[in-house]
């Protein structure tokens, strides 16, 4: 009944606003996109389902953190653990938080520990210019991970532009129940040579009663980057940033009645990128460092587990245009990620890859991009990934598809979870004889473009996999490794499943509207119905918990007075329960919030109030691990 009526509500303001303002100024939808690509180039042409969301957005809809924006996009499900940051595992296309690739200014950022922690992007909200979504495989061009999708987040200093001059700067702050209290603050400044951005957030509280305990977390984030250009041609950029997040994880990983968890993540990130552009050639250099730190006590009594981790890589990459209708990128990648853990044990691993995009456009309004990787890890040893995908316009019809092949290397949790201690009675296990996973994706869709105001996509995928890496309920006479087992004990082994297929249908609605230079509405909705089949049976964890029907939605209206805002989503997936804990996950639920702000001195100051949760709805993203009821907020908000 909530869905329905809030679908009701956002499809009559859709078509009140369309029909009403029909003749008003015209906003493209039709953004320039580089990450399908490589190449700057208007998302249609790529062939891809691409969602593009301008960092402003941020604070202007109901959400606290960047996994909360990716939340209510078309197309992501996002499982949280815990709000405003605690954690939150992404998934696209029913590809789990192992197979979705995050991406910060060009160069990856997922986490050689686990996929857990791929949801920490170590940057202020307010340095953010834009968010790409790439659906769909894209392994040709990233390598492993590149599964269910890409997310790419450019910021504001990489992302400016020589002779443009910028003054931002804003600051927040959040308070409401719970003793909660957010801030952050941040902007940029640049004189058209040289871009200085910086910022910082901090969520903080309490937290809602849990099993014994409370939902507290503590999460820091502080960022300074800069770009300098050094002539008409030549450019620098460096960023250097801190994440500290310590949170409750009471059952974020297990069901068991003793997990009284609390877990404390930091990480360094710091990326160079060197660019080089003149007359039809862009040349450029990006080298990268994160390292991480985890500690993870599973309760008061029990050792912790203490993981830290480096991931180092360097990315060169070259863009040759022979004329307006040939463009070639081709491009080289070192990778290397290591781990020391009492947990997990010491271990390292390299990779190295190379590639060529083409972009073609033979004929008037039809374009092709093949690509082709061979990728090279001392594990697995080489892989060659071919990709093509193709676009046609039609009038206002845009017809895109792709096909191609991907893989994904196991991390370090997969291959050696519990691997190193003295005695494991119960838990997930990792395997260290995982091979990669291998699939190959197909996709076919259209985008319909009614006066340049309203997008409407559709999109039909298919996935084939084999070897896919979940976690399988296994008797103790079927562990490969007993050594710190016992009989009795019961294990999710990490395994290769044999084969498996994943199905599907995306639809997403993109309005984005001035009335006139005072007043717009903003607007998303998407659905997207996944299935899976093959011989993983139902003791496949990660198999069992994606969503199989998901829509997600946020609008946004700006007056010179007041904004209001909305966001929601529904979910329907396998319902599931855990007595020990006496936890259910039901078969769907729905979630709405909203936020209200009153401009005080024109666009200078403002305040506001949140209301995350209207309905109070007592929910799980995955067993276990409670998601918090009503909760509500207000604040201020200054901006320059």
């Amino acid at each position: 009944m909530y869905l329905i009526k809030a679908l009701i509500c956002l499809s009559s303001l859709l078509i009140y606003s369309f029909v009403s303002f029909g003749q008003s100024k015209e906003i493209d939808l039709d953004p320039v996109t580089v990450t399908s690509s490589l190449t700057p180039v208007n998302a249609s042409k790529t062939g891809r389902n691409i969602i593009v969301i301008k960092g402003d957005r941020f604070n202007r809809l109901p959400v606290n953190s960047i996994d909360e924006l990716l939340r209510y996009v078309p197309g992501i499900e996002i499982q949280s653990r815990g709000p405003m940051g605690a954690q939150s595992d992404i998934v696209m296309r029913g590809g789990t938080f192992q197979q979705v690739l995050i991406i910060l200014d060009g160069i990856r950022l997922n986490d050689p520990v686990t996929g857990h922690f791929n949801s920490y992007i170590p940057i202020a909200p307010s340095e953010i210019d834009r968010i790409e979504v790439l659906k769909g495989a894209s392994s040709a061009l990233y390598g492993s991970e590149a599964v269910g999708g890409v997310i790419h987040i450019i910021t504001k200093s990489f992302a400016a532009k020589k002779g443009t001059k910028v003054k931002e700067v804003l600051a927040q702050i959040t308070g409401g129940n719970y003793d909660l209290l957010n801030a952050q603050a941040g902007g940029i400044i640049s004189n058209g040579s040289t871009a200085l951005s910086g910022g910082f957030i901090t969520n903080n509280t309490d937290g809602q009663q849990q099993r014994g305990t409370r939902g507290f977390f503590n999460i820091n984030t502080a960022s300074l980057s800069a770009s300098h250009y050094l002539n008409e041609n030549l450019r620098i950029a460096l960023r250097s940033s801190y994440d500290d997040r310590k949170f409750s994880a009471q059952n974020f990983y297990t069901t068991f009645a003793s997990d009284t968890a609390i877990e404390r993540v930091k990480s360094n990130w710091n990326h160079f990128n060197l660019l080089f552009q003149k007359e039809n050639n862009r040349f450029s250099v990006d080298a990268g460092l994160k390292t991480g730190d985890d500690r993870y006590a599973f309760n008061s009594v029990a050792t912790p587990n203490q993981n830290k981790s480096k991931l180092w890589q360097v990315l060169v990459q070259n863009e040759h245009r022979f004329n307006s209708k040939t463009i070639i990128n081709t491009g080289a990648q070192f990778l290397n990620r290591s781990i020391h853990s009492n947990d997990r044990g010491n271990h390292n691993e390299n990779q190295v890859a190379g590639f060529v995009l083409l972009n073609y456009n033979p004929i008037a309004n039809f374009n092709i991009s093949p690509a082709l990787r061979g990728d090279w890890n001392e594990l697995r040893g080489m892989e060659m990934v071919p990709q093509v995908a193709l676009s046609y316009k039609i009038s206002k019809l845009q017809l895109r598809g792709s096909a191609g092949k991907t893989i994904r290397d196991a991390d370090f949790t997969e291959r050696y979870n519990n691997y190193n201690k003295a005695l494991v009675t119960s838990g997930r296990i990792g395997n260290p004889g995982l091979e990669a996973e291998k699939s190959f994706s197909y996709e076919a869709g259209a985008d319909y473009f009614l006066d340049k105001k309203l997008k409407i996509s559709g999109t039909f995928f298919q996935r084939f996999h084999k070897k896919l890496i979940d976690y399988v309920l296994t008797p103790y006479d079927e562990m490969p490794r007993q050594q710190n087992l016992t009989p009795t004990g019961s294990y999710a082994l990490a395994k290769n499943i044999a084969e498996v297929t994943f199905v599907g249908l995306e639809a997403d609605i993109q309005y984005n509207h001035n009335f006139n230079t005072k007043n717009s509405i903003w607007a998303n909705v998407g659905a997207v119905w996944t299935d899976a089949s093959g011989t993983a049976g139902a003791s496949a964890f990660y198999l069992s918990s994606f969503a199989k029907f998901l829509t997600n939605f946020n609008v946004v209206f700006t007056t010179p007075l007041l904004n209001l805002s909305v966001n929601g989503l529904y979910k329907k997936r396998e319902a599931q329960s855990a007595a020990a804990i006496k936890a259910t996950l039901s078969n769907n639920y729905f979630v709405l919030n909203s936020k209200a702000e009153l401009n005080v001195i024109k666009t200078r100051l403002s305040l506001f109030t949140q209301v995350d949760n209207i309905f109070d709805k007592q929910y799980s993203d995955l067993l276990g691990a409670q998601m918090p009821g009503r909760w509500l907020m207000f604040g201020a908000k200054f901006t320059l």
